[in-house]
């Protein structure tokens, strides 16, 4: 029986990468989306191409009732949840005495609050061998610039849960990780948008990562290959944070 997945915002640019590398490892794919409905179910025809089922669920992280649930409704369509792959976040910059509370509210209720309600939810359902997996960011290593401070702060904060889950959940079998992604080439932060050139300068390597690229640590570390790391912290960012 195929290992199952949820993919929160997998319905474009990483998250839909990284739904569709798992399918390709041969895991069943659940991917929620809030809006682009028609791009969630492509994600979902070229998850089910590679011979795996998929499916798409409309799910706002932001609400905590849903962020939870969520998990249920995988487990009751697809059978289980083996990997649950925290990816949906929410980017809210400018300088600090601009952000409004609303802004502060939805940033950490969808980058903070409903990561941990999801992997809480996942912990309960997962058997041996399960992974939970979160994106964060390069920022929370290196903010190159004003602007970052709400962001970074709730990406932050995936670290301690990480550790915490590892140690929580280490006697299961189960692992927690957490990987920073640098720039990555996709329609919210394009390669030839405005704002790219000083990003690439950020880098190491002086380019933008791929989402192919992010993908294939995702997998690695929901594979049987990594069930000895746990609590870690690995960055794929061409070298942002070097």
């Amino acid at each position: 029986m195929a290992r199952t997945a949820l993919v929160t915002g997998g319905s474009r640019g990483m998250g839909a990468a990284i739904a569709l590398r798992l399918a390709q490892e041969g895991v069943d794919v659940a991917i929620t989306y809030v809006q682009g409905e028609e791009a969630a179910q492509e994600v979902v025809r070229k998850i089910e191409a590679t011979g795996q089922r998929g499916l798409a669920l409309r799910s706002d992280a932001a609400d905590a009732e849903a962020a939870g649930a969520i998990v249920g409704q995988v487990v009751e369509r697809l059978g289980s949840i083996d990997i649950l792959v925290n990816n949906a976040g929410v980017g809210v910059l400018g300088p600090i005495e601009s952000l409004s509370a609303d802004a502060v509210n939805r940033v950490l209720d969808v980058n903070v609050r409903a990561v941990f309600l999801a992997s809480q939810a996942a912990a309960s359902r997962m058997e041996r061998g399960g992974r939970i997996v979160s994106i964060g960011t390069c920022m929370t290593k290196y903010v190159p610039g004003p602007g970052g401070t709400l962001y970074a702060m709730s990406k932050s904060a995936l670290t301690g849960l990480t550790k915490a889950l590892a140690r929580e959940l280490g006697a299961r079998g189960i692992t927690a990780n957490l990987v920073h992604p640098g720039p990555i080439d996709t329609d919210m932060n394009p390669a030839d948008g405005p704002y790219a050139e000083p990003q690439k300068a950020d880098t190491a390597l002086g380019r933008f990562g791929r989402p192919g690229e992010v993908a294939s640590l995702v997998a690695y570390l929901a594979s049987d290959e990594a069930a000895y790391i746990t609590g870690a912290e690995m960055s794929v960012d061409g070298g942002h944070a070097a």
